[in-house]
């Protein structure tokens, strides 16, 4: 079944006759493949990083625990063979509004800062991402510093 899925979604491509499910369903894996790739960012996925995608997942797209189970190990194994971030970012962009997109970024920041500390990976991913998703440097700035004071970091 998985690899079913992941032949569908092998391209993230939302062709003009996709109905509203499977246009959720590319949003859903390009969110949690994003999700992932922050996890992985700093080269030590910690407990809390995962939960922080799991968290993010649930609550952004009103999934349960298996389906976003079986979500994260699709977007693992999308992000492992992807050769670069554009078509996820890209199909974000064209589906999100500003406001989603936002959502995202704090979420993304949110994964960054759960195990505590903010590295000097996870910050550059995170300074292409809002490149890449269009979000306007200070609502940029807004969703770290909410996502920071989630976390219970001081403010840098």
């Amino acid at each position: 079944m998985i690899q079913t899925l992941k032949q569908f979604f092998s391209t993230l491509l939302m062709p003009p006759s996709a109905d509203v499910g499977e246009v959720e369903h590319v949003l859903q894996l390009a969110s949690a493949v994003l999700l992932v790739e922050m996890m992985r960012a700093d080269n030590d996925c910690q407990p809390e990083e995962r939960q922080a995608a799991v968290n993010a997942l649930a609550s952004g797209f009103a999934l349960a625990d298996d389906e976003v189970a079986r979500l994260l190990e699709l977007a693992d194994a999308t992000a492992r063979e992807a050769s670069d971030l554009h078509r996820f970012t890209s199909t974000l962009a064209r589906g999100f509004s500003l406001e989603q997109r936002v959502g995202m970024i704090e979420q993304l920041w949110q994964v960054a800062f759960a195990d505590g500390r903010l590295s000097h990976h996870e910050t550059q991913l995170m300074l292409k991402l809002g490149d890449l998703l269009y979000i306007p440097r200070g609502d940029f700035v807004a969703a770290k510093q909410r996502a920071r004071a989630a976390a219970g970091l001081p403010s840098a």
